[in-house]
């Protein structure tokens, strides 16, 4: 199982998008969404079956972002994220369940910036009206 979720995880890291995977959810219970300065987000992704219900899920919420480590490109809980407007308005600062996390924007730019063990890496997003982007974050090193 371990080299199954590393080859998965490997895919991931080169890009395969969210709602692209295969797999269903079977019924498999998603973890709580919350809400913070009116953004709802979801974090998780722990094990196959949990990974797969928020793949699915991943549709309905217009950022989805996976977070990985090292070669082996190990999935990371635990990650700080700091969403924050153009105009400097911090949208949603929360720590990571899981590997994915899933959040509700209204569409416009973004810099989201992912934080794991001392290093934090940067990203600018456009979050589209319809559809939606994904972001991959890997630390070389964990």
């Amino acid at each position: 199982m371990k080299s199954t979720s590393r080859l998965f995880a490997g895919a991931l890291a080169l890009g395969i998008a969210l709602p692209a995977w295969a797999g269903s959810a079977t019924d498999y219970p998603l973890p709580q969404a919350k809400t913070e300065n009116g953004i709802t987000y979801m974090s998780g992704g722990v094990g196959k079956p949990e990974a797969n219900a928020m793949r699915e899920e991943a549709r309905h919420y217009p950022l989805s972002m996976v977070f990985s480590a090292a070669k082996d490109n190990e999935f990371l809980a635990a990650v700080r994220v700091t969403i924050k407007h153009p105009s400097g308005k911090e949208m949603l600062s929360a720590v990571s369940d899981g590997p994915i996390m899933l959040v509700k924007l209204p569409a416009g730019k973004y810099t989201v910036a992912a934080e794991a063990h001392g290093k934090t890496l940067h990203r600018t997003v456009q979050v589209p009206a319809r559809g939606d982007r994904q972001l991959s974050f890997h630390w070389p090193q964990a």
